[in-house]
């Protein structure tokens, strides 16, 4: 036992098990009926999974799988609650050619009529086990996992397993056949190669799920922490060789991460970590956490183009900040048995929204974005929040319960309805107003950093789960500081809450004003000239003049913009972002309205858009005398 700046470094073991303490969990589980199965496949005898991806770049795997069972009437099911994505993701549409045989007999298999995931087979008598093979069709619209040069293996979709039984109780042996000449990254132990395929070690199901692998033709490997045996590895596959290219400055600050997460944290709770990263325009981006990895997906440029890391760069450090607040302490509600049994999602607004503030904090105390700038991100995200009509009639618990559904949610008026992003968003400024009362009543003493040391101890463990309820959370809070935390919740988060809160903006030192001058972050999203309407006359335009939403109550709504119009002209000009801006910086000295001339499904209208408030972005000012708390949150730790 070694220190390592601070924290205690423990050596990893030859073998990775995973210990649930669940001390909420059973009667949760009692509650919905739950009893585990006898599981067939054990560590002595486990199934064996071989995924047979050398045609991954033609989007296509094979998969043989031998299941244990007993004769009779068997059922296996195709993972549906996929963690990390919080819903009944998974993708069914994947699955093809599903054949089912023992002892080299084919057996017929019915899919259960009102459980789409089951699958049920009668066994011989004298079978103990059963054979499965199926085809995995990699890419769909707008879920691409795979392309010419890079693929990811999210194991979920790629195996069946045995109906009711505990993922921590059932093992499989997992095996992939890689196309020639790619390498490949996992959290996954005791691997063994031959030629182009590569058995790992026995690992219960759970574990398999949670370690997702990447493979590709051009990969780079760069250690961001190293300490005997445990380590932080950026593992990077990309389509173009050109895009691993990464400049040592920002290299140097993903290097900055682990030692600023150890800080923020006080603890470790893996053994080692790979942040897995695609870089790929085709795959787009995406970031879903596990404990001792990230499936972190980008576009092409994502490391060389610096705009990319202002307004991305907490893509990493919020899935690595996961392994914490999401992998190591879960929701008690979250944590499920296996993958067909549904989670509750009503604490995200502690899993992503207090990890949403933190991946941001940690990306700023890291130099991946400047930390002068974090005043300017906050203005950004502080304007979105208070700028969206929904939240007059929606709270947020309704957002986070309805998680499964809002992540799907599509449509028009997507301000109106709510989204997904809200929890992450707005739970950013709740956890950011946490800190501040936490420093204000302290005087300075405290923060959220030394909740977070509570939260997360002991100091070093392996990939466990500690769960936890709201009370839990709001104890922990009291411990640190008094104060009245079930109410501050109350508010913020299970009733209506209008507008974000003002004063915890004050406490930080700084006010909100919106002038002409873009804001770094709104306009590195959509640019200067994209930009300019939301926070002005209420509609987001796209370059090519296509409305995308509409603020309720705004000059935009007022005129009769709508989703899906096209806005043709503006004052007689045809439509562009220049004379957009024009035409609303002419209005700030005039009375009369710009005429927008607009299309809709083959007919013309036009309309008046009665705005005279000129350019509106969003920035924070230092309030003069106070103390700047946000200077102090994302300075750097070590």
């Amino acid at each position: 036992m070694v220190k390592n700046g601070g924290l205690l470094v423990i050596p990893r073991p030859q073998t990775c098990t995973v210990r649930t303490r669940t001390g909420m969990l059973a009667p949760l589980l009692a509650a919905a009926g739950f009893v585990a199965a006898t599981p067939y496949a054990t560590l002595q005898r486990p199934a064996t999974l071989v995924v047979d991806a050398s045609r991954a770049d033609d989007g296509f795997m094979e998969v043989r799988e031998h299941i244990p069972a007993a004769a009779g009437s068997f059922t296996i099911v195709y993972p549906k609650w996929i963690p990390g994505e919080h819903g009944p993701t998974g993708p069914l549409n994947d699955l093809a050619a599903l054949r089912i045989s023992a002892n080299g007999t084919a057996l017929d298999w019915r899919r259960d009529p009102t459980d789409l995931y089951a699958f049920h087979v009668n066994v011989p008598a004298g079978a103990g086990a059963i054979d499965v093979a199926f085809d995995v069709l990699m890419n769909a619209p707008g879920d691409t996992m795979a392309t010419h040069s890079v693929s990811i293996l999210n194991w979920n979709r790629a195996l069946f397993y045995q109906d009711g039984v505990d993922s921590h109780d059932y093992y499989v042996r997992p095996s992939i056949v890689l196309p020639e000449g790619w390498q490949y990254a996992t959290a996954l132990r005791g691997e063994r190669s031959s030629g182009n395929r590569v058995d790992f070690a026995v690992t219960a199901l759970n574990q398999l799920v949670d370690s997702p692998l990447d493979m590709g033709r051009y990969v780079r490997k760069w250690d961001l922490w190293r300490q005997g045996s445990a380590f932080v590895e950026l593992d990077a596959f990309a389509d173009y060789p050109q895009d691993l290219e990464i400049p040592t400055t920002l290299l140097q600050a993903y290097q900055k991460v682990p030692a600023e997460a150890f800080a923020m944290y006080g603890s470790r709770h893996f053994d080692d970590y790979h942040a897995l990263l695609t870089l790929s325009d085709a795959i787009g981006f995406e970031g879903i956490e596990h404990h001792q990895s990230s499936d972190d997906r980008a576009s092409d440029d994502f490391l060389t183009n610096p705009g990319k890391s202002l307004t991305e760069g907490d893509l990493i450090t919020h899935e690595f900040s996961h392994s914490w607040n999401g992998k190591y302490r879960r929701p008690a509600d979250l944590t499920t048995p296996n993958f067909q049994v549904p989670m509750l999602t009503d604490l995200l607004w502690v899993y992503e929204g207090m990890n949403q503030y933190l991946g941001d904090v940690l990306s700023f105390r890291a130099g991946i974005r400047s930390p002068k700038l974090f005043p300017e991100y906050v203005a950004s995200v502080y304007a979105a929040m208070d700028t969206e009509p929904g939240r007059a009639t929606t709270p947020l618990i309704d957002v986070t319960t309805g998680a499964p559904y809002y992540y799907g949610a599509r449509g028009d008026y997507g301000s109106i309805r709510r989204s997904s992003g809200d929890f992450y968003v707005e739970g950013e400024l709740i956890w950011l107003d946490v800190d501040t009362i936490i420093r204000e009543q302290s005087h300075g003493a405290r923060s959220l950093d030394t909740f977070l040391h509570r939260f997360t101890e002991p100091a070093v463990t392996g990939p466990v789960v500690e769960t936890y309820t709201r009370e839990d959370v709001e104890r922990m809070l009291n411990d640190v500081q008094p104060y009245d935390w079930h109410a501050f919740f109350e508010r913020n988060v299970y009733q209506v809450a209008p507008h974000p809160a003002a004063d915890m903006l004050a406490r930080s030192g700084w006010r909100m004003v919106y002038t002409a001058k873009p804001n770094d972050f709104v306009a590195g999203r959509r640019g200067n000239r994209d930009a300019i309407g939301w926070f002005a006359y209420g509609a987001n335009i796209s370059s090519e003049g296509t409305v995308r939403d509409v603020r309720e109550g705004s000059a935009a709504w007022r005129a009769g913009l709508a989703p899906e119009m096209h806005v043709v002209a503006v004052d007689g000009q045809a439509f562009s972002p220049d004379v957009m801006l024009y035409a609303v910086n002419r209005a700030e000295h005039s009375n009369a309205p710009i005429s927008l001339i607009t299309s809709q499904t083959g007919w013309y209208r036009t309309l008046a858009l009665d705005y005279h408030g000129g350019i509106r972005f969003p920035h924070l000012e230092r309030i003069a005398g106070a103390a700047d708390i946000l200077d102090d949150v994302a300075k750097p730790r070590t």
